[in-house]
């Protein structure tokens, strides 16, 4: 990513690149394109149905990881390159882990924590050349363990770790970033039965206000790493 400042006004996201966004159809996925596209950047996207702006997409299962690291190195080859990683895709199935079908389990597990890495280890070449930024999305349940989300809480905490370790591992040549939202107002709890979804009360954040946070960790220069960010609403139940 390239974050140097001319005149006082920040530079633009992916200068020399795309920005690859997973999950990037809706919810916090589509409200980074759209924050990376107002920056200035490039944003392409991988998820099962399509974007309802026109940018670069290529539908894909992120519970095939062979396909999801296929289609991040057809989208960077497109795009001439990868200045930048935002993996935002994420699933759940909350329950009691005897109640959850091993099969919906499982795929939580790949979906959330799997297909991050599967994405990530693709795209490697293309940052590395660019130096440029993976930004991996965790949960405020990445940190804090809750009732009947062993499944998304094991695929968090998994993000989490992983993203620590890719710090470490990529320290000179790739930035990277651990996001730790709270709860957004989007879509991810439809569906849900009623003891699973936020209440009328409930402390929720604008994903878009989360998506400028993506944006500022993408417009750092190299050299300079936004380590983790925690963005939640002030009164979020689940940190710390």
């Amino acid at each position: 990513m390239t974050g140097a400042v001319a005149g006082g006004r920040p530079a633009p996201v992916a200068a020399d690149g795309a920005v690859l966004v997973t999950g990037g159809a809706s919810g916090l996925g589509a409200a980074v394109v759209t924050a990376i596209a107002a920056a200035g950047g490039r944003p392409c996207v991988l998820d099962q149905r399509a974007p309802s702006v026109q940018v670069p997409w290529v539908a894909c299962d992120l519970a095939d990881t062979r396909a999801a690291e296929a289609a991040t190195r057809e989208l960077a080859e497109r795009a001439g390159g990868l200045s930048g990683v935002v993996t935002a895709a994420g699933i759940d199935t909350p329950g009691r882990l005897a109640e959850v079908p091993a099969e919906a389990w499982e795929r939580v597990v790949t979906v959330d924590l799997l297909a991050t890495a599967a994405v990530v280890r693709a795209a490697l070449p293309y940052l590395e050349r660019s130096a440029g930024t993976v930004v991996t999305v965790a949960s405020t349940l990445g940190v804090k363990a809750v009732s009947d989300a062993t499944a998304y809480c094991a695929a968090k905490f998994g993000v989490v770790g992983f993203t620590r370790a890719l710090a470490a591992e990529l320290a000179g040549s790739v930035g990277v970033t651990l996001l730790i939202p709270g709860g957004m107002r989007t879509a991810f709890f439809d569906g849900r039965a009623e003891q699973y979804r936020p209440g009328p009360d409930a402390a929720l954040t604008d994903p878009a206000d989360v998506a400028a946070a993506v944006v500022f960790a993408l417009r750092q220069p190299p050299g300079c790493a936004i380590r983790e960010l925690v963005v939640c609403a002030d009164r979020e139940s689940s940190y710390p």
